[in-house]
């Protein structure tokens, strides 16, 4: 292999990791969005607690439960499908396991904050 071969095939593993690095802020980024739409669900609780009917609130806050679970599920698969792609080559990066693991816990969280305010 001729050295400008190995700088060619050093340049390609930087551009590998820079995916790989950018694959898990953009998934963080996800996360952080559907967990803002769970904020917004408890503010909408909290702003028309006294609102008749309460179901209407509930129904709205449990639609912006419902976003939140979505963005999720649709962050682990873009983050499974780049993973695939990447995976296809010698290189660490972080399992697909984790990203499931990661919106089933946020999923779980988002029904538990669904059932606590319509208990309210």
């Amino acid at each position: 292999m001729t050295n400008t071969d190995k700088q060619a095939q050093k340049r390609t593993e930087w551009a590998e990791d820079r995916t790989i690095m950018a694959n898990e802020r953009t998934f963080s980024s996800w996360m952080g969005t559907g967990l803002g739409a769970i904020g917004v669900a408890i503010g909408l609780k909290a702003v028309f607690g006294a609102f008749e009917p309460t179901w209407a609130a509930k129904l709205v806050a449990s639609i912006f439960i419902g976003v939140a679970i979505a963005i999720f599920w649709s962050a682990r698969h873009q983050a499974c499908k780049t993973f695939a792609r990447l995976s296809e080559r010698d290189i660490e990066a972080t399992p697909s396991r984790n990203y499931t693991r990661l919106a089933s816990i946020m999923t779980i969280a988002a029904v538990a904050t669904g059932i606590i305010l319509w208990s309210l």
